[in-house]
């Protein structure tokens, strides 16, 4: 039997807060007079942008940002890669500008097929390989949709993964996403989960979408449907195969390390456990790094995210056979045309495939 690996104290102190974001307790109401600091310079840093006196850039095409108020693991990833793939259905060419939180450096990179998850980030590194369109990352995100443009000519609309609060880019279109938190104890940060106010209604080019089954706060919008799509293995997955529900029920039969280096592991864990696994929990910070690896030496199987798996190449694993599963996200199809709705139609394309000048 594997045990589950020690909690430190950096864990049970992030756990704690976390926690307090769910209730307005003890921890969460002494962390108030550091929430109106912040709400007090973010609504400073608007009001900046709202009278011109810092400049917004627009893009020469459409830019929609995908991102959560709350912060953590709302959904914001598998969001961007459904917008795209409806994207693509509907005649774009799009391209994805994203932070790339986590990686060294802060200057702008295209994420090419040689990319590390220390150099782009784990998060573009799987939007790259899961779209197959052009991602660029850095903390300038109108730098990066610039040069993102100037090396892919044919991308006609931008998708940012992340970058509600990055002002200095304008958008044409907000997509809010939502997780079953909804707006939590309703304090910001660090008091509670919010990076924002809830508006007290969308925008006329805002959309909410909501990663959880059912609306959880009082903005209108679509539901989606998260799932396990099925697993492959780490080595199969590096090499395309796309991951199937038999293999996946496959592993039924084996006791699992469950490895997740996410916001919020839990979700991921419930899944598993709804397929039939037996697993043992073995959360990591997000994002975490993998410069060693996160099991026993004798463990004989692990499975984890396609998150995890851009970060660890198949010669790492030591003997350990490692399982990737895919998480599947499918918003319901009215989120689609309101989404098309607010955009131009996209760029025509001659039979060379090239864009009109």
């Amino acid at each position: 039997m594997i045990a589950p690996a020690p909690a430190t104290l950096g864990d049970r102190a992030a756990a704690a807060l976390q926690r307090s974001w769910d209730k307005r307790g003890a921890l969460s109401t002494v962390l108030l007079p550091v929430a109106a600091a912040f709400d007090a310079v973010a609504a400073a840093r608007r009001q900046l942008f709202l009278r011109g006196w810092r400049e917004s850039a627009r893009l020469p095409v459409p830019v929609i940002v995908v991102g959560n108020l709350v912060v953590g693991g709302a959904g914001k990833t598998p969001t961007t890669i459904a917008v795209v793939e409806l994207l693509q259905r509907g005649g774009y060419t799009p391209g994805i500008v994203s932070r790339g939180y986590g990686r060294d450096g802060a200057d702008i990179v295209l994420v090419g097929q040689d990319a590390s998850a220390r150099e782009v980030g784990d998060e573009p590194l799987l939007l790259q390989r899961r779209t197959g369109v052009p991602v660029a990352v850095g903390a300038d995100r109108v730098g990066a949709g610039y040069a993102l443009l100037d090396a892919h000519p044919r991308v006609d609309i931008i998708v940012s993964d992340d970058g509600l609060q990055h002002l200095a880019l304008e958008r044409d279109v907000e997509v809010l996403v939502f997780d079953e938190r909804g707006a939590g104890n309703g304090r910001l940060l660090p008091a509670g989960p919010l990076r924002e106010r809830i508006p007290q209604a969308l925008g006329p080019r805002q959309i909410a979408i909501y990663n959880a089954g059912a609306r959880t706060t009082r903005l209108p919008g679509y539901l989606a449907q998260r799932a396990l799509a099925g697993a492959v293995s780490l080595d199969a997955w590096w090499q395309g195969a796309a991951p199937s529900r038999p293999t996946l029920e496959s592993l039924r039969d084996r006791e699992l390390v469950a490895v997740a280096g996410m916001a919020r592991p839990g979700r991921f864990f419930a899944m598993l456990r709804d397929a039939g696994l037996r697993i043992v929990e073995r959360p990591l910070g997000d994002h975490a790094d993998f410069t060693s690896l996160p099991w026993p030496a004798s463990t004989a199987d692990v499975i984890l995210t396609e998150k995890d798996a851009v970060k660890l190449a198949p010669t790492r694993t030591s003997g350990t056979r490692v399982w990737v599963a895919r998480l599947d996200f499918v918003p319901q199809p009215g989120f689609a045309s309101a989404l098309l709705a607010l955009l131009p139609p996209p760029s025509p394309v001659d039979p060379h495939g090239n864009s009109p000048a």
